[in-house]
Order: C-alpha cells, then sequence, then structure tokens
C-alpha cells in the first residue's frame, strides 16, 4: 500500500513550568506551616500512584528528607485502587518503576491491600482506608490533578487528591465498591467518600500536583485538609486550561506507538481521543477520529493493557506483551468492560495503519489524514501526513522540525521511538 509521507513538527503551547519542583514543594510545605504539626518520632504516611507524574522521585524523595529533618519516621503508601493487579507485590512494582523505592526515596515502602473501614457516606457507602496509613500519625496526600478519563463533573472534582484520598488509599475494596455505581460512583459517590476520609483519617495537608502541556510541573500547592475540597476544582479549571491537544479535530488514523498506565488511568487519555466507550454515556464530539491504532504497550504498565478495547487495530507485539490477569482485574473493577476488548490484530505496525486505511471509505490512502504520537501524554512532537500539515502549516502554534519523508519502519514492520528526537 502507498503509505503518505508525513511532517514533523512541534506543537507549542503555553503554560507556566516550575524549574525545580522538589524545591517548590518544600517551599509549600513551610506556606502550610507543617513544621508546626510534626512531633519527633511521628510516623507519616506518603501516598504515591500509579502515574507517570514528571519528577515525582525526586519530589517524593525531598518530602521525605524534610519529614526526617524534623523528627518524623516517613513511609510510602501505594495509593492507586486496583492496579498492579491489585496485588500488594503488584503495586510496589509499579512504583519501582517510577523509581519510588526505599533506596531511592530514603522511606520505606509499605504495599498492603489491607484496608479497614473509618465510617460511612451520607447515603450508607462504607469508606476503607489502607491499613498501614490508618496507623500513622499522620497522612501526605501527593498526587496529580488533572480532568478524569471516564467523567465530567459538575462539582468540579475528577482525578486529583480527593480521588487519592477515596480510591487511592480505599485500595481495590473502595475502588470495586464506588465503581459498582458506574459513573455516579466515581462523579457522585467518590467525593463524599473523600470527605469521610478527609474529616476522620490523619491528614495533615494534600499536595496538589498540576501538569502543563509538556508533561512538566507547572505548580505545586499544599492545602491544609479542610481546603482541598474547595481548592480542588480551581486547581482542576487550570489543568484544563493547560491540557495539550492535537492540532485537528478530525482525522482518518490515529497512530499511537504505545499505550500504558504510565501515561493515562485508561492506558490513553480520553480526553485526547475523544473516546469513552462506557455504556450509556455519550461520546465525544471531538476529536473525532475514525480508527485508532496502537502499536505497542509500555514497560511501566507491567502488561496491563487497560483502554486497548479503545483502538480499533493493534499488532501482534502488543498482544504477546498483555497480562490477561492485570487487565481484567483493572477492567473489572472499573466495569468499563469494553476497554479491556481486543482489537483487530495486525502482524505488526506497519500492517495495523494498512488495516485502518483499508477500512477508511472514499479515503485514498496516499492522501489520509493520519497523525503519529508517542502517547497520549507527550504530544508536543507530532508526525503529521501531508494532508494534516496542510490544513495546519500557517498556524502559529505549529513549527515544522523535519520536512516531509517516508515514516522509518524497520524490517519487523515497527517504528522507533521519537518522541525525545528531533
Amino acid at each position: 500500500m502507498l503509505l503518505p509521507k508525513f511532517v514533523r513538527i512541534k506543537q507549542k503551547f503555553h503554560a507556566p513550568a516550575l524549574h525545580d519542583a522538589a524545591k517548590e514543594l518544600l517551599n509549600q510545605l513551610h506556606a502550610v506551616q507543617l513544621a508546626d504539626r510534626i512531633a519527633p518520632g511521628m510516623r507519616i504516611a506518603i501516598t504515591a500512584g500509579s502515574r507517570g507524574i514528571a519528577h515525582i522521585s525526586e519530589m517524593v524523595a525531598a518530602l521525605v528528607r524534610k519529614l526526617k529533618e524534623w523528627g518524623a519516621e516517613p513511609f510510602i503508601v501505594p495509593a492507586m485502587g486496583s492496579h498492579g493487579g491489585a496485588t500488594a507485590e503488584g503495586q510496589a512494582e509499579v512504583l519501582r518503576s517510577l523509581r519510588i523505592t526505599e533506596e531511592i526515596c530514603g522511606a520505606p515502602v509499605l504495599s498492603s491491600m489491607d484496608v479497614v473501614q473509618i465510617g460511612e457516606t451520607k447515603g450508607g457507602v462504607p469508606v476503607f482506608i489502607d491499613k498501614n496509613a490508618s496507623q500513622a500519625d499522620g497522612i501526605i496526600l501527593l498526587g496529580r490533578i488533572k480532568p478524569h478519563t471516564d467523567f465530567k463533573s459538575p462539582h468540579g472534582i475528577e482525578s486529583g487528591l480527593m480521588k487519592m484520598a477515596a480510591i487511592g488509599l480505599g485500595k481495590h475494596k473502595q475502588a470495586m465498591l464506588l465503581h459498582r455505581y458506574g459513573v455516579e460512583g466515581l462523579r457522585d459517590i467518590m467525593p463524599e467518600v473523600a470527605g469521610v476520609i478527609l474529616a476522620r483519617a490523619p491528614i495533615l495537608c494534600g499536595i496538589a500536583i498540576v501538569e502543563n502541556a509538556f508533561d512538566e510541573t507547572a505548580l505545586i500547592e499544599a492545602l491544609p485538609p479542610e481546603r482541598i475540597r474547595e481548592r480542588e476544582p480551581q486547581l482542576l479549571k487550570l489543568a484544563m486550561e493547560w491540557m495539550p491537544k492535537l492540532p485537528v479535530e478530525q482525522l482518518d488514523v490515529l497512530l499511537v506507538d504505545e499505550i500504558g498506565k504510565n501515561y493515562s488511568g485508561t492506558g490513553m487519555d480520553t480526553n485526547i481521543i475523544g473516546r469513552l466507550r462506557i455504556a450509556g454515556t455519550p461520546e465525544p464530539s471531538s476529536p473525532s477520529i475514525r480508527y485508532i491504532v496502537v502499536c505497542d504497550i509500555s514497560g511501566e504498565s507491567h502488561g496491563n493493557a487497560t483502554g486497548i478495547g479503545l483502538a480499533d487495530v493493534t499488532t501482534r507485539r502488543l498482544f504477546e506483551k498483555i497480562d490477561l490477569q492485570a487487565t481484567y482485574e483493572n477492567v473489572l473493577t472499573s466495569t468499563f468492560l469494553h476497554r479491556g476488548m481486543l482489537p483487530i490484530i495486525a502482524p505488526n505496525a506497519r500492517k495495523a495503519l494498512e488495516y485502518a486505511l483499508r477500512a477508511s471509505w472514499g479515503v485514498e490512502p496516499g492522501k489520509a489524514k493520519i497523525i503519529r504520537i508517542p502517547n497520549t501524554l507527550q504530544i508536543q512532537y507530532l508526525d503529521v501526513s501531508e494532508a494534516v500539515y496542510e490544513e495546519i502549516a500557517g498556524l502559529d502554534t505549529i513549527e515544522t522540525v523535519r520536512e516531509a519523508e517516508e515514516l522509518p519502519w524497520d524490517a519487523d514492520g515497527y517504528l522507533p521511538k521519537f518522541w525525545n528526537k528531533r
């Protein structure tokens, strides 16, 4: 099949960036006067999630060092619901892949799926919290605030500190309980569960991280527990303003090098690809992408291919890396089964692209509108087909990095990773 040539472009996004995230985190601790509430010998739990947050290892290490300076005994708690195959070992391994270990960060990782009930919501939903965290003298919620991939909340509470408290600390048990209610469980009940935890657990503060369109730290803000619910919607609004997006609204094919839990909880960020695939929930109006092709899965995802069902065609390479148990546990916990369903499997990435183009009615392959991205988290550098480039070449938000040329397929029909290359 005659494929189009592609132009390498750089998207220009306007958003603030912090030059030293760890230093800013420590400044924020002083802003909430955390030292005044730390007594020597206090055991402090620090939450660590499964997302690929920029500089997360350095930030956790800096927080550990400061707590030790104040005489505390910090430890790290995996706070990621059912991720890592819903096992203690799997969650510790996820943190290792993010460089969050005792050797690197200076504090032990206490990974367990055991929880204790600390109350219930006004509607009678039980509220659970990680057992190790419940026995601490204090808990610091550390997490990123960004739009959720399953719903839009009228309350302004989506993916952030409230979700970290409710589903992260609540482990597999709380995640299953909330997901049993579908989208309502996440959108409406999750903030109520978080409210109980903020009121009854020994939460010292929350440290909110907001990233810019380049996947870099834009803002860090420490919040006393009583301000988290009030402030998080405002930070979510900033996160939405700074999010990246594709440069066009309509595509024939989106070619994704990698999916993975380190890029999004759904493997691919639904806000970028314009697909939810949740029964009974309308699909986003934009972007409109006819077919999505996914070529590989990140090592950091440890075989968890959640989100594979958002694609239409995949490759044999990706398929052979899938850990079905980890994938199915994550998908079954979410109750969004379509996201774990397998698309058509092609022998390699080039064939996968050709399959998608064969199914594109009325479109000549050489004139198809195609964008290649490394993943849905890092979309500053893109390869766009000539048909797309003609549409966007005049935009002041686009810089041409490399003129049109054929994609560099290797002998096995795959492409080299490109997001750190010019």
